[in-house]
């Protein structure tokens, strides 16, 4: 109880902080009714912590507080990144991206930014209206800028909003950056900030960079004849209320595609997202209206991105004719089969390529580069981690991909985030491909499991909101570690791996280092029939995110797809169980 009341306290004192006149009224009578308040809940969730810098960026809830997203935490962050930028590129003349999605406030907190980063003398490229966030991180490269932010929470509901923080490379920060960044935003006070903007460093952006974009996009396609073939392909797309809407039709006509169709309810843009329970293209309801539409018009296969566009959702037909949602692992190895196979075919590999996925991506693409024998690299989960391979082997190895399981893909390297402008032309190639063949995307990726073996990958995501849950999921980890498991669901564990020591322990003792650019709180266990589980806590999210994968060498063609699935998901459960979830 002692605990409880310092608590409350400390956020009292925090929260009449902002009382001062630094901040504007409504900020002020919303903090004033949360101390008024008997019930201290809202007022501790708001001022607990500061909102911090995590794998993405910012990210929280809309509202007044040092834990929730507005004018004056974004102010704060932009200041002490305005300042790393000036004293990292002393005497130079910086230059910025800003951009920002279809969210509640998305506006107000771009020219926001953009304000203050003139304020501190820095020159400021503003999207003149909502842009996918790929698209940012390719002006940023394009216009040979320092840094960039986009004001998103990609495919959070609609209650938050958050802010990407990019450096010269068109990747989010990271090391040293990352931490010399959150250095100075810690620094700064809100009587720091020069919010008054000075116009004449603010220049607007919009459809040249588009055009630039969309030519760019181009460089992911591997075979245009196949899509010249099947250029009446039939497409629907639903941008999700958010920033694909322009762009991604566009992309796909200026593939060659010409039968697109795309979700009127779901063209609109509108940040609280009204035809969706939350517009993450993981959760199948979200994609309800496309498939709707699919089925009306008899469609090939139905495609959505998330408000942000850098994730992509894939829905294709099984042999009954059937909408089957393909899942991000599914994906990512369809196009990592692809790009292999047919860039082999057309001649298009020299022998320095290199494929990138994270640590907690399906282990079958492991398998499809081995047997092509095309380097893979695993880095760690967050596309800024991708990205960092592409920049560490530029000039001297070819990326030709990377993704990872969380419905990310990026297939060129004119962007280092998440492209689903990019994956979305290349997915319908795929899919015209498979047509030229007479085969569907569905029959396609049953030849990718009897040729490289099947795998079955479920996330479980633990939710535990609040201060007390974030308590519980650091608790979690230490038990972990102290107390390893020894066998998940009936199979044993042959090697342990945590990221945080990186070291790597097998069955019989020895230990090996893990060669990481750094270390990470994850925790990874193999088992002897290849099940593999990793656990991590989610940097933008308060949850812990068991990433469960289980093998079937029984599968040998697509009549056997249902069988090992349902023995999978049996398996998982029982997986489950092991760990106590």
């Amino acid at each position: 109880m002692e605990n409880n009341a310092q608590l409350i306290a400390q956020c009292e004192a925090q929260a009449k902080v902002w009382l001062s006149p630094a901040f504007d009224e409504e900020t002020r009578k919303e903090v004033q009714a949360m101390l008024d308040n008997p019930d201290k809940t809202a007022l501790i969730d708001a001022f607990y912590q500061n909102l911090e810098f995590g794998t993405g960026g910012l990210r929280g809830i809309m509202g007044a507080g040092t834990n929730r997203m507005n004018k004056y935490i974004v102010g704060m962050a932009t200041q002490g990144f305005a300042n790393y930028i000036n004293k990292a590129f002393p005497g130079k003349q910086s230059a910025v991206v800003v951009g920002h999605d279809c969210r509640n406030n998305g506006r107000m907190f771009a020219e926001t930014v953009a304000d203050i980063f003139s304020a501190n003398g820095i020159k400021v490229y503003l999207f003149e209206s909502l842009r996918p966030t790929p698209e940012i991180s390719f002006a940023i490269r394009q216009l040979g800028c320092q840094a960039g932010v986009n004001v998103t929470a990609s495919h959070n509901p609609r209650e938050y909003n958050g802010y990407k923080a990019y450096w010269d490379d068109g990747a989010q920060v990271l090391a040293p950056h990352d931490k010399g960044i959150i250095d100075e935003v810690n620094k700064v006070k809100i009587e720091d900030v020069k919010f008054e903007g000075n116009k004449d460093l603010i220049i607007p952006i919009g459809g040249e960079m588009d055009w630039d974009y969309i030519q760019a996009v181009k460089e992911a396609m591997v075979d245009q004849d196949v899509i010249l073939r099947q250029k009446d392909l039939n497409i629907v797309y639903s941008p999700m209320h958010g920033t694909g809407r322009v762009i991604i039709p566009m992309a796909l006509r200026s593939w060659g595609f010409q039968n697109i169709h795309v979700v009127p309810e779901q063209m609109v843009i509108d940040g609280n997202f009204p035809t969706v329970v939350s517009p993450n293209p993981e959760n199948a309801e979200a994609m309800t209206l496309g498939m709707k539409l699919g089925t009306k018009l008899n469609a090939d296969l139905v495609i959505a991105s998330d408000p942000d566009a850098d994730r992509l959702a894939i829905v294709c037909r099984n042999p009954k004719g059937e909408w089957e949602i393909l899942n991000g692992n599914q994906t990512c190895m369809m196009f990592s089969w692809y790009i292999i196979a047919n860039k082999k075919k057309l001649g298009q590999l020299k022998g320095n390529e290199f494929l990138v996925k994270t640590i907690v991506t399906t282990e079958v693409i492991a398998e499809i580069a081995k047997k092509n024998g095309v380097e893979l690299r695993d880095c760690y989960t967050g596309f800024k981690w991708i990205a960092n391979e592409i920049r560490i082997s530029e000039g001297k190895q070819k990326y030709i991909g990377g993704g990872e399981e969380s419905f990310g893909f990026l297939p060129f390297d004119k962007v280092r985030d998440k492209d689903s402008p990019a994956s979305i032309c290349l997915i319908c190639e795929i899919a015209a491909w498979a047509r030229d063949n007479g085969k569907t995307l569905y029959d396609l990726l049953m030849d990718i499991y009897a040729e490289y073996g099947f795998s079955k990958e479920v996330t479980i995501n633990v939710v535990k909101p609040g201060k007390t849950g974030a308590d519980e999921i650091k608790q979690m980890m230490v038990d972990f570690r102290n107390n390893p498991p020894k066998e998940l669901g009936g199979s044993k564990i042959c090697l342990w791996k945590d990221y945080q020591t990186l070291e790597a322990k097998k069955a019989d003792g020895t230990v090996e280092k893990i060669n990481m650019p750094t270390t990470s709180n994850v925790l990874q266990w193999f088992c002897e029939d290849g099940t593999k589980v990793s656990v991590r806590p989610s940097g933008t999210e308060p949850k812990i995110k068991f990433y469960t994968e289980v093998k079937d060498p029984s599968f040998k063609c697509a009549g056997c797809y249902e069988r090992c699935t349902k023995a999978a998901e049996e398996k998982i459960e029982a997986i489950k169980k092991s760990l106590n979830l």
